[in-house]
């Protein structure tokens, strides 16, 4: 008996002097090895890249007509490639393939903006329903209770049509107020579950303030998901603002490049050069498709369940 509980025990010794990989190592680890994750991710990152040197990589101004292209321009034809313009003309004369490089810039910024607001303002409101409770939690949760009650796009759209003119902001705003109560729920929950756990049972015990044990032990514990939402979010926003532009709640100037109002403005142009419509929208799919997988490989690997 005493020599079983001392191999036992000298067992428990080398894994302690192993040590373990910790659970975001290890999901970088199983990540690394996905099929699903690595394309999620070239995706993403090539999207970035892409958005942030658009400027630089535009042949053309994206803003300024050409002459050698409106002088072709007629109502049943839109000249297609020619020399200079790789993918031709829009419907007003503009460098089609600069304003679509210039519009992934553009579609990023109103997707990580909408995306930040609603996960400051979504977690503004969990972490105080998480970490008080009581009347506060019950006011606050009842208030994304509401919201949630109403399908995302119909709140989308509600929140556009309160303003008179769209524009950029009006976008940023309506679609980052979808997200805000699905981030305040994910954050509550989390919080809740922090607050049952061991560690922060013993601080209670301990004596410790509650600013501490919310700030340095529920908290930190309870982004993971959060985080992993946030990334889900972002490619749902990215549709969101193409569906606002589409039914003409998007931003009103015709100038921007942005591939929802482009394909927004291409809809009566489908007989003329469907081109118009067809680029801009396989880039949000597709752009939408690699956070998509990005988000679900990296709620998988982040579950503690699926650790080997």
């Amino acid at each position: 008996m005493t020599s079983m509980l001392r191999r036992k025990a000298e067992r428990i010794d080398d894994l302690a002097e192993a040590g373990g990989t910790s659970l975001a190592a290890d999901a970088v680890r199983r990540m690394a090895r996905s099929p699903v994750a690595i394309t999620g991710a070239v995706i993403t990152v090539l999207f970035v890249l892409l958005a942030i040197l658009a400027p630089f990589l535009a042949p053309k101004n994206p803003y300024v007509p050409y002459d050698e292209l409106r002088v072709n321009l007629r109502p049943d034809f839109i000249p297609g490639p020619m020399d200079g313009f790789v993918m031709g003309s829009d419907h007003r004369g503009y460098d089609f393939f600069s304003r679509l490089l210039v519009g992934a810039q553009q579609t990023l910024i109103v997707g990580v903006v909408a995306t930040l607001i609603g996960l400051t303002v979504g977690m503004l409101i969990g972490g105080l329903a998480g970490a008080l409770g009581g009347w506060v939690d019950t006011l606050l949760m009842r208030f994304t209770d509401i919201l949630l009650a109403i399908p995302s796009l119909l709140l989308a759209i509600s929140i556009a049509a309160l303003f008179s003119q769209g524009t950029q902001w009006t976008v940023i705003i309506a679609v980052a107020v979808v997200s805000v109560p699905i981030f305040a729920r994910l954050l509550r929950g989390a919080m809740l579950s922090q607050r049952s756990s061991d560690h922060v049972l013993a601080a209670t015990a301990l004596g410790v303030r509650r600013s501490t044990i919310v700030f340095r032990h529920m908290l930190p514990n309870s982004l993971g998901p959060v985080v992993v939402q946030a990334t889900l979010t972002l490619a749902t926003s990215i549709i969101d603002v193409a569906a606002l532009s589409f039914l003409g709640l998007g931003d009103n100037d015709p100038s921007r490049a942005e591939w929802g109002l482009m394909l927004a403005q291409a809809q009566n142009l489908l007989d003329v050069k469907p081109s118009l419509a067809f680029y801009p929208a396989i880039a949000i799919v597709v752009v939408a498709l690699g956070f998509t997988l990005l988000g679900e490989s990296l709620r998988e690997a982040l579950d503690p369940k699926n650790r080997r």
